[in-house]
């Protein structure tokens, strides 16, 4: 079992604060939400749950911040077997880490399995804002981390993929 230890008051001077941070506070450090103090997340405490804008046999884990924030988060994403997640964007920098099995991301507007890049577990993958990419778990399930700051926003190219609406385009 992981030892939780709290190391106290940080010895590095901290910038000006910011109207986003954490209430809690080391010496004169503020830090931001699940920052203030020395923690580890263990494999069976990720709490994972749908997300809407995910086909429905997705799950996200929030594991520290809160995506919908401007500020840093780390989530994890599982994808099944087969699942894919039609051509999308998202308007905040990513960095992906696969944690297992084999990540597949294709870059463009429109699935082209033939557009498929392979990543293994250990593979980092820098996604800039607002390119439009797709996913597929082929060969089996994936897990993947991805850090960022928020919020966190994903939109669908075809109105249709997406699981959040009835499949008709927004009124301009």
């Amino acid at each position: 079992m992981a030892s939780r230890l709290d190391p106290g008051p940080s010895p590095v001077p901290s910038p000006a604060a910011s109207p986003r941070e954490d209430l809690s506070r080391r010496g004169d450090r503020r830090h931001l939400r699940d920052q203030g103090r020395f923690h580890a997340i263990l494999p069976e405490e990720i709490q994972w749950r749908p997300f809407s804008a995910f086909p429905p046999e997705v799950r996200l884990a929030v594991l520290v911040g809160d995506p919908a924030e401007a500020d840093p988060y780390v989530i994890r994403v599982r994808v099944p077997k087969d699942v894919r997640l039609m051509p999308h964007r998202h308007p905040e920098d990513r960095i992906y880490t696969v944690i297992s099995g084999v990540f597949y991301i294709g870059l463009g507007e429109v699935f082209d399995e033939s557009k498929l890049m392979t990543f293994g577990p250990g593979s980092v993958v820098v996604l800039p804002g607002d390119q439009a990419h797709f996913h597929w778990a082929k060969s089996g399930e994936y897990v993947t981390q991805v850090t960022a700051i928020g919020p966190l926003g994903l939109s669908y190219l075809d109105p249709s993929d997406d699981p959040r609406s009835d499949g008709r385009a927004p009124e301009p």
